[in-house]
């Protein structure tokens, strides 16, 4: 593919959105986040005793506004 987008012949061909659809081909295989092999056969070491500082969602009225109550 290198050797065929080298010829200016195909070069001048190509169009913007012939080059975007032809940069997956070259980046899909880069993964910038790193890899993470997940282990589904564990649980993970939580502390619990957090849960109970952090607030759950707010209670809505039956019309979908934020009840005066929670607010």
């Amino acid at each position: 593919m290198q050797e065929v987008l080298a010829d200016p012949k195909w070069a001048d061909k190509l169009t913007d959105a012939d080059c975007r659809a032809l940069s997956p081909l070259f980046w899909t295989h880069v993964n910038p986040y790193g890899w993470f092999e997940l282990d589904m056969n564990s649980r993970l070491d939580l502390d619990l005793s957090i849960r109970a500082m952090v607030p759950g969602p707010r209670a809505r009225s039956p019309r979908g506004e934020p009840s005066s109550a929670s607010a």
